[in-house]
């Protein structure tokens, strides 16, 4: 294969809702900026995804200025603005881990309850939350958002393409919901990288993701079927899960933009 680009990247500013494409993006201390900052949460404020409210999908968004614009089918936009820091924050729950958010207000509580049919609400973590993880595999810890377990998915086009060969119906790559896509290698080759860099930013490739039904989810209806789960599940099993595309973890700060060299350091 010849060289490596980074071929797409993508935010999701609410988990599990909608994802944004970027031409180019600021890498923080918590990953890419702006990456699922925001999350709704039931009455106990525990954290919500595709997993059981497939309807999420149906949530667009988009980053305007200071804040958000949330649409979705039979709703008018809503214009959610980023708390102050002076704001109060609550203790929220992603999983086990319980960190500080603040409400994002009562309106939008009341737009995404009618969205998904039941009493939620809206939080935003701000610039003072702390959501520390522990490094594994020998990378360090690191911050978080309200991102499952890591700050960043890779999948490269080779292994798409790979699945969808094996597919009745092809999946766009929205279904694996990705922060970084790499053009240019073999399907799989990322399984095999330990250690890459994408423009001038280092990364450590930590281990595959196991996948979830979310990947079942049409991002555009919200529907849910058995594909791409059923046909993983025929090549890609380990134990009792299923996996395409690695997580991964940054080493520094620093821009990214499409077409990027991507640049394996070393491999597993």
């Amino acid at each position: 294969m010849g060289s490596l680009t980074l071929s797409a990247l993508g935010v999701y500013p609410v988990k599990s809702a909608g994802g944004v494409a970027l031409a180019s993006v600021r890498v923080d201390a918590r990953g890419l900026a702006g990456d699922r900052r925001w999350m709704v949460v039931d009455s106990k404020r525990r954290f919500l995804t595709q997993r059981t409210h497939p309807h999420l999908a149906l949530v667009s968004v988009t980053i305007a200025g200071d804040g958000l614009v949330l649409n979705a089918p039979g709703m008018p936009a809503l214009e959610v603005r980023t708390p102050p820091p002076a704001a109060t924050p609550v203790r929220v729950q992603v999983w086990d881990d319980v960190c500080d958010a603040v409400t994002a207000g009562e309106e939008a509580a009341r737009w995404v309850s009618r969205v998904l049919g039941e009493s939620v609400e809206l939080f935003h973590m701000h610039g003072g939350s702390h959501r520390r993880v522990q490094g594994k595999g020998g990378t360090p810890g690191f911050e978080l958002s309200f991102a499952d377990a890591f700050p960043f998915l890779l999948i490269s086009e080779g292994s798409l393409a790979d699945l969808n060969r094996r597919l009745d119906r092809p999946l766009p790559m929205d279904r694996f919901r990705p922060n970084l896509v790499v053009r240019g290698c073999e399907p799989y080759a990322e399984d095999g990288w330990s250690r890459i860099r994408i423009g001038a930013i280092d990364f450590h490739v930590v281990q595959p993701c196991i996948r979830c039904t979310t990947t079942t989810v049409d991002q555009k209806t919200g529907e849910r079927g058995r594909e791409p789960l059923a046909t993983l599940a025929t090549f890609r099993r380990v134990g009792n899960g299923v996996l395409f595309g690695q997580n991964v973890v940054h080493a520094g700060v620093g821009d990214l933009h499409l077409g990027d060299e991507v640049r394996v350091l070393a491999r597993v």
